[in-house]
């Protein structure tokens, strides 16, 4: 738990927007720091201006004398929360995390509260204690890419999921529904990979692979229940992998009720290091939090970071 934003609830939040997020409008951050403003102290408000720039506010943010924040409110997709997560996971014990859903797929608020109104969440964030339904701060794991030294919130993926952000790049539509559309026309001509996954030094998968995902969170794309047994404080890291036995095609619907679960060429498993491997030496095609990871080579190391994140979050890990 966050030293100073405790079960009492937060006195000063800093409200962090992209404004090139998928669901951006300027009334929705005027609606948060209002709501904000209802209840505390002091609240400051940061529109991100490039890539990396969300880390960065963050850490001069907690490094002010009287107005560093306890709570940083992050309006975006799970990018923008990617970010503010390298920030927040450097300082730990100076400030807890809330998602207000901004982006296209908002799976990391999804995994949090589900299908929950942000009003309503960001309420109960704001009562603290007060709240009914047990709304406090929360210490989640998360998974430190090793080839980057970057921290993963939501999950990685490699395969048919990752190159689904490359062909959302074309495609006209907003929110959920340009995921969809990607992930659907991404699979429909997909090839496996050769791949090969390590869970603590033991081979669980060696063969075509569709996709490995890492995590994390429960969904992907806000839809994609792709890891349904995952924990987010069990300490350790669940991996899901679709062999190539499973047609590509059919992997976005399958997904979709967790119904690849028990197939003969899925594999679930659970460590506290993960590899992920293109054994043919080619580049790895990989994303995490919604990011393409253009500079992974043939493998990608990751390690559990257990309860490496304060996160204002109901007390189930299932809303």
């Amino acid at each position: 738990m966050a030293d100073n934003a405790t079960d009492q609830g937060p006195t000063r939040a800093l409200v962090l927007a992209n404004p090139a997020s998928g669901s951006h409008s300027p009334e929705l951050v005027r609606d948060v720091a209002g709501l904000c403003a209802d209840t505390l102290r002091h609240v400051g408000i940061h529109l991100t201006t490039a890539p990396g720039d969300a880390t960065v506010a963050v850490r001069r943010a907690l490094e002010a004398p009287d107005t560093a924040p306890d709570l940083v409110v992050v309006i975006g997709g799970d990018g923008t929360v990617r970010e503010v997560v390298q920030a927040l996971a450097s300082a730990p014990g100076r400030a807890a995390l809330a998602v207000v859903p901004g982006g296209t797929g908002n799976s990391g608020y999804k995994m949090l509260w589900g299908e929950r109104p942000w009003t309503e969440s960001l309420k109960a964030v704001l009562a603290g204690a007060g709240d009914p339904g047990g709304v406090r701060p929360r210490r989640l794991d998360l998974a430190r890419l090793a080839e980057t030294g970057q921290c993963v919130y939501l999950g990685a993926c490699s395969g048919v999921i990752a190159d689904a952000l490359i062909r959302a790049r074309d495609i006209p539509l907003t929110g959920r529904d340009l995921y969809t559309r990607a992930f659907a026309d991404t699979a429909a001509g997909y090839e496996p990979y050769p791949g090969r996954v390590t869970v603590d030094g033991r081979v669980v998968h060696e063969g075509p692979t569709v996709l490995a995902n890492v995590g994390g969170g429960r969904y992907r794309g806000g839809r994609y229940l792709v890891l349904p047994d995952s924990l987010l404080d069990d300490g350790l890291l669940d991996v899901c992998v679709i062999g190539g036995g499973v047609p590509a095609a059919d992997v976005p619907e399958l997904t979709r009720t967790a119904s690849h679960m028990g197939l003969p060429d899925t594999v679930y498993a659970r460590g506290r290091t993960i590899t992920v491997e293109r054994t043919d030496g080619r580049r790895l095609p990989l994303e995490h939090d919604g990011e393409y990871q253009h500079g992974i080579g043939p493998s990608a190391t990751f390690e559990v970071m257990p309860g490496a994140l304060a996160v204002w979050a109901p007390p189930s890990g299932r809303p």
